[in-house]
């Protein structure tokens, strides 16, 4: 295998003595393990380290994978333009990676740069590698906003293509677990920010890669990590493998956490497919969610499935419960793909002559027209579970009192602006938060007047 170690890191600038000016300190257990992991990525002399970043150009949908022949960077943003880097990249590695990310269709490759210099991410990594080992290149990778089971394929594009490549590779994966650990922290404490904590150094002190898969995405958000995804990039690099992990250090005296593991494979081991085994198991969840599915879902799936294999619009089924086809409501269309939202396209009241043909209207636009993702693919149509809200009658409220996140979605009206959220979404757990994601929604200013609207819904799944 030609990924000989990985390597999961922190990056806070103020561990870089000159711009730390003494207060690095503080984190002196990290210093001490970072210093470890330089001195076993020396004696390991790889030829390339491959470097994900939270911190590099990261789009919805799409891995960026930073081009040229090599990058600069230096810490002028944090008051000490005198520590400089100039690296090389590895040219033939990328260039196999892109390569085989074309051939599987997966959206990895070098477009959409916006900024060539090195960022802090890969700096405070190299600022240890490049101490201890000089020789090298690198190749500088970024996150997406695509499901976690799409950073682990990632990983397994990298493995694949630094084994063709015949070369020796150390994986190091940039990223700092919770910004909320302290009251006194300048991100502030969240309860959930300690407890994920907790379970990722278990999860990659033992080199559970499959449970990295379990971290829901509201959940991260909450805790506020960055490095989340850059360890399963890393994770799917080791697919297949069996695994010596070891924990370094955790540490969380400034509000953030650090943690620090290393990776060595021993050789392979087919019950460490975690990939394998998770689509298993969603496919397994998904046809009992379709066996029990209602009528209303059965026809957003079925318009969906139609539309994106031949582009026909279908017509009403005969077959229909009575309601759908004598009853007028808006109706919302919601699609997601392992866990993330993949589409959401609705009507708030009705416009059309009933509740099906308000069905199949919006599932064909929020499978091919919501402005905020691609269209959906037929290779996605496996994975997709789909709902459908059917909106009450909307009733004016003077009061947020007045508003419930799990009973009452919400409509803010500004003039001729409009914003809507529908209730009991993941990641909403407030009325301020909903209120405030519709404003934004609907191009709302803070500052500006509005009134509100509250409004119940029938979920089918």
């Amino acid at each position: 295998m030609s990924v000989i170690a990985g390597f999961m890191v922190p990056h806070p600038p103020m561990i870089v003595p000159e711009i730390g000016r003494g207060s690095e300190a503080e984190i002196e257990e990290t210093i001490r393990a970072y210093e470890t992991v330089a001195d076993e990525i020396a004696a390991l002399r790889p030829d390339t380290i491959i470097i994900t970043s939270p911190h590099v150009v990261m789009y919805r949908d799409y891995f960026h994978i930073s081009p040229g022949k090599g990058a600069k960077g230096d810490f002028a943003q944090f008051r000490a333009p005198g520590v400089r880097f100039d690296e090389k990249y590895d040219a033939e590695l990328r260039s196999e990676i892109c390569r085989l990310a074309d051939v599987e269709d997966f959206p990895a490759g070098t477009l959409g740069e916006r900024d060539a210099e090195l960022d802090h991410g890969t700096m405070v990594p190299l600022w240890f590698i490049r101490r201890r080992y000089t020789e090298g290149k690198i190749l500088r990778i970024g996150l997406s906003g695509l499901p976690l089971i799409d950073h682990y394929r990632l990983g397994e594009i990298i493995k694949k293509a630094a084994d063709a490549s015949e070369r020796k590779i150390v994986f190091v994966a940039s990223g700092d677990l919770s910004h909320k650990l302290q009251h006194y922290g300048p991100y502030g404490f969240a309860p959930e920010g300690p407890v994920y904590d907790e379970r990722i150094m278990d999860v990659m002190g033992k080199a559970d890669f499959g449970e990295l898969f379990d971290f829901d995405s509201s959940f991260c958000d909450k805790a506020a990590e960055c490095g989340h995804r850059s360890f399963v990039i890393m994770a799917g690099a080791f697919d297949g493998m069996s695994v010596t992990a070891k924990r370094l250090s955790h540490q969380d005296v400034t509000g953030v956490g650090y943690g620090i593991c290393t990776f060595y494979p021993d050789g392979p081991d087919d019950s460490r497919r975690f990939l394998d085994a998770r689509l298993a198991e969603i496919e397994e969840d998904l046809r009992i969610k379709r066996e029990g599915s209602d009528a209303y879902v059965r026809l957003a799936r079925k318009t969906v499935e139609h539309y994106v294999r031949k582009r026909e619009v279908i017509g009403v089924p005969d077959d229909l419960p009575e309601e759908m086809l004598t009853r007028k409501a808006g109706v919302f269309v919601s699609i997601h793909e392992h866990g993330e939202l993949r589409g959401c396209i609705g009507t708030i009241a009705p416009i059309r002559e009933n509740i099906a043909k308000e069905i199949i209207k919006n599932a064909i636009s929020a499978s091919t027209r919501d402005p905020r993702f691609s269209p959906i693919t037929p290779k996605e149509l496996p994975w997709l579970e789909i709902s459908v809200d059917v909106l009450g009658e909307p009733e004016d409220i003077d009061s947020m009192e007045l508003l419930d996140v799990k009973r009452y979605g919400v409509i803010v009206t500004s003039g001729h602006k409009r914003g809507l959220l529908l209730p009991d979404l993941d990641g909403v757990d407030t009325v301020e938060q909903q209120v405030s994601i519709a404003m934004q929604k609907g191009g709302i200013g803070k500052r500006e007047k509005y009134e509100l609207q509250r409004f119940e819904v029938i979920r089918h799944y």
